[in-house]
């Protein structure tokens, strides 16, 4: 098994059978905190899921000889799968007594964990409720810092805020394998800036044919196996024109 996507056959987001399908399947939970008095921004929510998973995946903890490393190999040599639950209150509350991180952006927290088994997560996670991870922006997104990296949607997709949260941790993570251990660092050391923004109708073409890693959803809810869901515009990235 290898968790490697340049390998082919390799790739977590194939809707093929593969080689990945024998292993056992782990799930990364990650709970977003909705209180509802004081919901979080939709954008802001996503960006900071997306970030969540690369905390995790760059943690001391998940490499090398780290406690959570043997799970975050077999579920990176799995398939990738992601699951945003919600919580508030005691709920919140008992989430953050578990081993984990708790990622928070401009107003939104998120708490990721290590990779569980599909069919064994802690009665804490498994209580809480996937659905009503509806969120909204009081306000449109300023434009993206393209300096920075870009995690494009598909603007022909109607997903759910935890749906994108997950999509956009897929997109993230893509990024991640793509990039030099040096380009790793140095995103890390910046504390993983990054922006989620929906693509306009006439970019996403483009952008889904620039080579530039893209989320294929396995269909598992929500939307059809094999949908482009996200396009991950690292600048690193990006080829020179004409390449």
């Amino acid at each position: 098994m290898t968790s490697d996507p340049s390998v082919p056959g390799a790739s977590p987001f194939r809707t093929e059978p593969s080689t990945r399908d024998a292993a056992p399947q782990f799930v990364l939970p990650l709970v977003v905190r909705i209180e509802r008095a004081a919901p979080p921004p939709r954008t802001d929510a996503l960006e900071t899921a997306a970030r969540a998973v690369l905390v995790m995946l760059s943690d001391e903890r998940s490499l090398g000889e780290g406690e959570w490393a043997e799970a975050v190999r077999d579920w990176q040599d799995a398939r990738i799968r992601k699951v945003v639950r919600r919580a508030r209150g005691a709920e919140w509350r008992r989430a953050e007594g578990l081993p984990g991180i708790t990622v928070t952006g401009k107003s939104a927290e998120v708490r990721v964990f290590p990779p569980v088994p599909l069919d064994g997560w802690p009665k804490e996670l498994a209580k809480l409720q996937v659905s009503g991870t509806d969120l909204d922006d009081p306000e449109p997104p300023v434009d993206a810092d393209l300096s920075a990296p870009v995690l494009w949607l598909n603007p022909d997709l109607d997903m759910s805020a935890g749906k994108a949260m997950a999509q956009a941790g897929h997109a993230a993570q893509l990024a991640w394998w793509e990039l030099s251990d040096e380009e790793r660092g140095a995103w890390r050391e910046a504390g993983f800036p990054l922006a989620v923004r929906t693509a306009r109708a006439g970019r996403w073409g483009e952008l889904t044919a620039s080579g530039l890693p893209l989320v294929r959803d396995a269909g598992f809810t929500e939307i059809a196996p094999g949908s482009c869901t996200v396009v991950a515009d690292h600048p690193a990235l990006r080829r020179a024109p004409g390449v």
